[in-house]
């Protein structure tokens, strides 16, 4: 097989746009399955958005913002929304421009800084359990907003060439779709820029970090058996373990595809294998900016009691107003009686 076969038959990882009628190799996809992917981002989507504006909503009803910890999990909310906005984006059938640019950028965003919010949350549950003592003034509310607004900036920078090639790509058999546009003399290195991008922040950078920290942690604990750091640990393990097993798979896919971009895997079957691992494993991805707000409820104190007052008082109010509604009935039947009787 030769050069030219090679460069055919090579993968190359590209937006996954739904409204696309062909998959990444040039196969054609069923109209069906995008209509599909489509109902799927949109049910996503609203459960994103309900499931985040609630803990919005709870963290500033009754939480208030006083911690790091706080701070990390508005912040981690509104990064779900944000991921959860491109999943809209991508489900709206639309070849614009415009929006082909706002969801590349707003996809990117969601996915760097979802990945840095959760990595502080365990450097704040390390030094909180870890270093007590020591890291009281820096775990403190003005260095979380700091921290915050750092991890906002960085996440932009790292969306920002992605969002600049982001292009409507058109073909003789093929539907317009959203994807990267590179020059084409630069085209391998920002392919290879992009992919090295995501898996350092991901797996080269922020998943060692989490697994340094709570190990570190779990040590302590072993040791301690303080029940109540022990809680206070729950709910931030449960968050990153969840990540890890939503967003590990996509960047594995991601670091199949740049050896692709290295020709160490360049088959045919090996790139159809991973253009299919990319499907699933981007929708498993893009499925956690749902999750977040279910361990809350499942396993956040903080959020279990405002949620449990919420909902006994939807169930009072539905008491009382059935309630009104009886005695109503019963005094309009009374009433006719007595008006018969008369």
């Amino acid at each position: 097989m030769d050069a030219t076969e090679n460069k055919t038959f090579m993968y190359d990882y590209e937006y996954f746009d739904p409204n696309s009628t062909n998959d990444g190799d040039g196969s054609p996809r069923h109209s069906d399955e995008s209509v599909a992917l489509r109902v799927i981002f949109c049910v996503l989507f609203f459960l994103g958005l309900l499931g985040n504006t609630a803990v919005l909503w709870i963290l500033h009803r009754f939480i208030k913002l006083k911690t790091l910890t706080d701070v990390c999990l508005l912040n981690l909310a509104v990064s779900d929304l944000t991921l959860a906005a491109s999943l809209l984006l991508w489900a709206y059938d639309s070849h614009n421009l415009a929006l082909c640019k706002l969801a590349t950028g707003v996809y990117q965003l969601g996915f760097y800084s979802g990945t840095l919010f959760v990595t502080l949350m365990s450097a704040d549950r390390y030094l909180a359990i870890v270093h007590a003592v020591a890291a009281m003034r820096a775990r403190t509310l003005g260095h979380g907003i700091t921290a915050s607004a750092a991890i906002w900036v960085a996440s932009i920078v790292m969306a920002t060439p992605q969002v600049l090639f982001a292009s409507i790509e058109t073909g003789a058999n093929t539907s317009p779709s959203c994807q990267p546009i590179y020059p084409d003399h630069r085209q391998r290195f920002w392919k290879m820029l992009r992919n090295f991008s995501e898996n350092a922040v991901s797996i080269f950078l922020c998943l060692p970090m989490q697994m340094f920290c709570y190990v570190k942690i779990l040590l302590v604990l072993s040791k301690t058996r303080n029940s109540k750091k022990a809680r206070a640990v729950k709910l931030i393990f449960t968050i990153v373990c969840v990540f890890v097993v939503c967003w590990v798979p996509y960047n594995v896919v991601v670091f199949l595809q740049t050896l692709q971009l290295f020709e160490i895997l360049h088959t045919y079957r090996s790139s159809r294998a991973i253009n299919t691992a990319m499907a699933w494993s981007e929708i498993i991805a893009l499925s956690h900016c749902c999750l977040n707000p279910v361990i809350y409820a499942l396993v956040g104190e903080k959020f279990r009691k405002p949620l449990g007052d919420l909902v006994s008082r939807y169930r009072n109010k539905s008491r009382e107003s059935v309630g009104h509604g009886d005695a109503s009935d019963k005094e309009t039947s009374n009433t006719a009686l007595r008006s018969q009787q008369g």
